[in-house]
């Protein structure tokens, strides 16, 4: 028997608001409270609501045998609890069954993993570990960085954090003659790594209603013949939760393959395994080794930073933004320390890439910005306001 390893991630950003000075105060002074709610609404109407309903009756029929993974960041939990409980509830319903595992990452979907100093990293870690126990009454075990960022040192840092296993994308220039389809260990620290089958993760979060593409229409009885035939160890199968309803769209006949999904894939030689139970069962293969400067992700082509540090525009950003760490959290002033993070979150480095072709429309699937520069522009004005309000702080506790 192989395992299907199932893991969804849930996100929602704070995004900010077309940025002018004005009498505005605390954090909605640079986020936008109204596009924010109105996205997050529809989002949970479209796809976390039916897609909770329809894993949950899944969990009920195949009990013991239908398992997945989900990770949800912070500031998808902080909106669930801002402008949709129920959405939050149906999660804590999910996490009762027993048969789903909660991941850990960035509490703010960060990327301050690539802070040289890794202490807002580790932070930030914690703050979520912290954050599933309250609100879902969880303790992961598997870690996650944001948008599967990884390399050594972070590897070290889970290992270091007493994770089990961390999970990354089976980059072809990593594993390069290897398959995605065994688990590995990393260099250094020996924690086992679970890396995604991108080729069978974006036949469905991608090509699923792509009329060019060979394999459509996708029904759930051809997708799990595809993946019974690969006679290795574990297929990693890593996507948004997005999909069911947001990225597809419900006429594409999205959730009728969700809800078939467990019966056509029980009905082979896969079973369903969560993250911990795959590192349990099968040994390491073999070791991979990430140095700091080759740094692996989920996203775009090349699967690198490039999505969020590609440009002299975002790396100016992200330099701002790193360089005032020290000086907001010498303020000791919560407020300002939580818009400081929330100011780390990647989707507004992700915003400003420009890159052209199939990532670049990505890209722009996901802005709300015309341009990436219109996104940089506005970043920059939010952050030149909020380093001021920072060091007027700074100069009445001196």
């Amino acid at each position: 028997m192989t395992s299907l390893c199932l893991y969804f991630q849930i996100h929602q950003p704070f995004r900010l608001r077309w940025f002018w000075p004005d009498d505005r105060t605390g954090f909605f002074r640079y986020f936008d409270e109204r596009g924010d709610r109105e996205i997050f609404k529809r989002v949970a109407e479209k796809c976390y609501l039916p897609a909770n309903r329809v894993l949950l009756e899944a969990l009920d029929e195949h009990r013991g045998e239908f398992k997945f993974a989900l990770s949800v960041t912070g500031t998808h939990l902080e909106q669930c609890g801002l402008w949709e409980e129920e959405v939050l509830e149906g999660f804590r319903e999910i996490a009762k069954t027993g048969t789903v595992e909660f991941l850990d990452e960035t509490c703010y979907h960060s990327i301050s993993s690539l802070f040289e100093d890794k202490t807002e990293f580790i932070e930030e870690i914690r703050e979520h570990r912290r954050l599933m126990k309250d609100l879902i009454g969880v303790k992961p075990e598997v870690f996650r960085n944001t948008e599967l960022l990884y390399n050594n040192t972070i590897g070290k840092i889970a290992s270091d954090l007493g994770y089990k296993a961390v999970l990354t994308e089976g980059a072809d220039h990593m594993l390069g003659w290897r398959s995605p389809n065994f688990v590995y260990k990393a260099a250094g620290s020996g924690i086992p790594i679970l890396v995604r089958n991108y080729k069978l993760s974006d036949d469905i979060g991608y090509r699923f209603s792509a009329r060019w593409w060979d394999g459509y229409p996708l029904t759930a009885e051809k997708w799990a013949q595809w993946a019974s035939g690969i006679r290795e160890d574990c297929i990693n199968i890593f996507m948004d939760y997005e999909t069911f309803g947001e990225h597809q769209w419900e006429e594409t006949g999205i959730f009728a393959f969700l809800e078939k999904f467990p019966e056509k894939v029980l009905e082979t030689r896969l079973n369903f395994d969560t993250p911990s139970e795959v590192v349990k069962k099968y040994t390491p293969v073999a070791e991979i080794d990430v140095g700091d400067f080759s740094t692996i992700s989920w996203a775009d082509m090349e699967r690198d930073t490039s999505a969020w540090l590609g440009n002299d525009m975002q790396r100016r950003c992200f330099e701002e933004i790193k360089l005032l760490e020290p000086f907001v959290k010498k303020t000791g002033d919560p407020e300002l320390l939580n818009i400081w993070k929330h100011l780390l979150t990647s989707d507004h480095y992700y915003y400003m890439c420009t890159k052209w072709l199939g990532d670049g429309d990505v890209h722009s699937y996901f802005s709300v910005h015309p341009t990436p520069y219109d996104a940089g522009v506005n970043f920059m004005a939010a952050l030149m306001d909020f380093k001021a309000k920072v060091f007027r702080k700074l100069s009445t506790i001196a």
